[in-house]
């Protein structure tokens, strides 16, 4: 009885309660129904990632009329006390769902190197491994093994992957998500189908003869991946085509909106984490302006994305990410006609949204210039384990690499955002 699920303290409220007294058949139904319960509240993860380090002076943590704040207003949201951006009038609407974190604070100011940081809660290089991103851990560590739909999708740009932990946790990879993934489309009817794959597995085992055991197993698991999903009518997840024109129109008529509104509906079909990019972020000139048009791109899109979750009972299970891998200098530079603001990892903002987290509050604090943070500082790590715990993984669980050394989840030291749960 217990593994299903129910521990003893549930057990003996039940007793207390007379339930034990019930048929066995009826016992049976309350373990079912608590299994099913169970299964029910798994967590899902959505990564809204800002490529290029988006600037948190001008999107969530404003400085208007000083010096260096920049040209925006701010804009009072639905949360009593909290103001962000003009720009985000929509999603001003839905931050009782949200939390708004204005102290991250990280060490890498290199875009390569910071995106790794962020994506693995690890930096480059360190001990010699390529370490799993956040994507591949929610695939292994709430992901279904038998379930055709991938558990790790990557939507509009090159995902950071699985790392040591092998093929199966790698991404399944949209470019555009209006044209969704042509290439599940086999032209032949299911006998050819089916006797193709066969000839396709006779020359597989060739392959794995000539090549040494994990080559071999990740490039059938490759393609065992690429079968099963080919076969699934669940692949209808990625045709966004079939949702009406009013909510196409609603997420916005861009690869954002559309990225987006896929992630959405893979939620939906089973998909356990879903990343969609938006690049253009790395603003070093014309900062004020690109930020309008991107920032124009983002809030109807995240909006909706919270607002339909949320419609269909889902925000409470789905954690929704907004990020990139660091902020902009709180100064504004000198490059010509067209200013913008540099690389900086130092005091930066990020999002939470849903997720069961408590929402309509800010996490930290810059000064002055949002310059230094002086409250609540979040570090990767930190980051890495609030993002775990809201998702219900151990995020001191350890993982073996193929070198059999033992690799935590989330390094030490790591302390979740308390005020969150």
């Amino acid at each position: 009885m217990f593994d299903q699920g129910l521990n003893r303290r549930d057990a003996l409220k039940l007793s207390a309660a007379g339930v034990l007294s019930y048929s066995m058949s009826n016992w049976f139904n309350i373990l079912a129904t608590h299994a099913a319960t169970t299964r029910q509240t798994t967590k899902n993860c959505i990564l809204l990632w800002m490529d290029g380090g988006p600037t948190h002076k001008d999107t969530w943590d404003l400085r208007p009329g000083t010096d260096n704040g920049g040209p925006y207003r701010q804009i009072q949201t639905a949360t009593n006390g909290i103001q962000i951006s003009e720009h985000f009038p929509q999603f001003a609407r839905l931050t009782n769902h949200a939390a708004i974190i204005r102290s991250m604070s990280t060490p890498e100011g290199a875009h390569g190197r910071a995106k790794y940081n962020l994506h693995t809660g690890y930096r480059e290089g360190q001990g010699g491994i390529v370490y799993p991103s956040i994507g591949a851990i929610v695939s292994k560590e709430l992901g279904s093994e038998t379930n055709a739909m991938p558990n790790f999708v990557s939507v509009g740009n090159r995902a950071y992957g699985s790392g040591f932990l092998g093929a199966r946790h790698q991404p399944l990879i949209v470019s555009d998500p209006a044209r969704g993934v042509e290439n599940l489309r086999t032209g032949v009817t299911a006998g050819q189908f089916d006797s193709r794959i066969d000839l396709l597995n006779e020359l597989e085992s060739g392959f794995q003869r000539q090549h040494n055991a994990n080559t071999a197993t990740a490039h059938a698991t490759t393609i065992q991946r690429a079968v099963t999903l080919m076969r699934d009518t669940g692949t209808r997840a990625f045709d966004i085509s079939l949702e009406p024109a009013a909510s196409r129109a609603a997420y916005g008529a861009n690869k954002f909106g559309e990225g987006c509104l896929m992630a959405r509906r893979l939620i939906e079909a089973g998909v356990k984490f879903v990343e969609v990019t938006l690049g253009g972020w790395d603003t070093h000139q014309n900062n004020f302006e690109r930020v309008r048009q991107l920032s124009g791109q983002v809030d109807p899109a995240m909006s909706s994305l919270t607002r339909d979750l949320r419609d269909r009972g889902l925000l409470d299970n789905t954690l929704i990410i907004w990020m990139g891998e660091f902020g902009r200098t709180p100064r504004i530079n000198q490059r010509g006609a067209l200013p913008g603001r540099d690389h900086y990892p130092r005091a930066w903002s990020s999002v939470m949204i849903g997720g069961g987290i408590r929402g309509g509050q800010v996490i930290g604090r810059t000064d002055a210039e949002a310059a230094t943070v002086v409250d609540r500082p979040v570090g990767p790590l930190d980051f890495m384990a609030t993002v775990c715990r809201a998702l219900g993984i151990d995020y001191n669980k350890q993982n073996q690499a193929p070198n059999g050394r033992p690799i935590r989840i989330v390094d030490r030291p790591a302390m979740p955002i308390a005020q969150l749960f």
